[in-house]
């Protein structure tokens, strides 16, 4: 556990910890990063259980998918630079443990989505398959349950 205590003493978190701003607008932007990747990812598991069937799955699957690639992948970096503050402290937190299993699990569920033939199916014909509304819910339950997982850090 001592090189996470040396990752409180890097520039980056000793800029975070001196000034209020800077965390301010890092936090500010993983907040934002959640709601990219968040909003994206219900936008597209809403479309594959069924809801907004007027707008075309193949035009929007792919959209949607990669937008929330980007949100997790911007949600992950500044909340590497914001658990480098207090790294010792969150390593040690049930909630924030449960937090980083849910973002994992949530990840390899949109991975191995991504190279089944009901993706292809869905984003080149539109059709939707059984086990792919099945790892919608998934999804779903996995992304909301580690946004609970996020905002619960801080109680613990």
């Amino acid at each position: 556990m001592e090189w996470l205590a040396l990752l409180a003493e890097t520039p980056l978190a000793r800029a975070l910890i001196v000034s209020p701003t800077v965390y301010l607008l890092v936090n500010a932007a993983h907040i934002m990063a959640i709601g990219m990747l968040f909003g994206s990812i219900l936008a597209l598991d809403l479309r594959l259980l069924g809801l907004f069937e007027k707008v075309p799955l193949q035009t929007v699957a792919v959209f949607l998918s990669r937008m929330a690639g980007k949100g997790v992948a911007l949600a992950v970096l500044t909340g590497l630079c914001l658990f480098s503050v207090k790294p010792t402290e969150y390593i040690q937190n049930t909630a924030f443990l449960a937090k980083l299993g849910l973002v994992a699990l949530g990840i390899g569920n949109a991975l191995v989505v991504h190279v089944t033939p009901g993706w292809r199916a869905a984003v080149t014909q539109g059709s939707i398959s059984a086990p792919l509304r099945v790892s919608a819910v998934i999804s779903l339950v996995i992304w909301i349950s580690a946004i609970v997982a996020g905002r619960w850090i801080g109680f613990l």
